[in-house]
């Protein structure tokens, strides 16, 4: 299998983009952006993230909590910082109930170490997921080698196509309703 032609057809799924943050060896916050996220389980509380072997962020997690942080769409600058391409400024970090998180994010999810498999170049990281944060802020997205944000898609139909619209439907927004009686 051609390792090109095989990345570009995982490409085509479209992810958010999470960056996972760990303590290091030295004992300051430390993170890496990774698209390979998966909710695992509800009961037990799961999620997996998958992480290049030879990333120092795989080393740190064994055994160690991490948090998957869902990074908002307002920070591409993130991504790219823990990417290997270092922003002029440095994210800022937020203390989490097990690991550093990264202010700003659109979810955080802290986890503890649960189970690690081999993924063959990669390792496969599930967490206990302990404690998550969410917000309103809307998620960056990755998809064929691009990020992204979140629109609407484009149907071609309007909403006024329907009966249910709630402007020109069987009850428009003037409708106004009269209580039954009870006898």
């Amino acid at each position: 299998m051609d390792a090109r032609e095989l990345r570009n057809a995982f490409g085509q799924f479209a992810t958010g983009v999470t960056v996972v943050t760990c303590v290091s060896d030295g004992g300051g916050p430390h993170g890496a952006t990774v698209n390979a996220f998966t909710a695992v389980s509800l009961e037990p509380p799961l999620a997996q993230v998958t992480l290049n072997r030879t990333s120092k962020a795989c080393q740190y997690l064994t055994g160690r909590p991490f948090a998957i942080n869902v990074l908002a769409d307002d920070q591409l600058d993130v991504a790219w910082h823990f990417a290997g391409r270092p922003a002029d400024q440095a994210p800022g970090w937020v203390d989490g109930p097990l690991a550093p998180l990264l202010e700003g994010a659109a979810t955080t999810i802290s986890c503890r170490p649960w189970r690690t498999y081999d993924g063959g170049d990669h390792l496969i990281v599930i967490g206990e997921v302990t404690a998550v944060g969410i917000t309103a802020r809307e998620p960056l997205l990755f998809h064929g080698g691009r990020f992204g944000r979140l629109r609407p898609p484009e149907t071609g139909v309007h909403w006024s196509g329907s009966l249910d619209c709630p402007d020109h439907g069987w009850f428009n927004a003037g409708a106004v309703f009269t209580p039954l009686a009870l006898a």
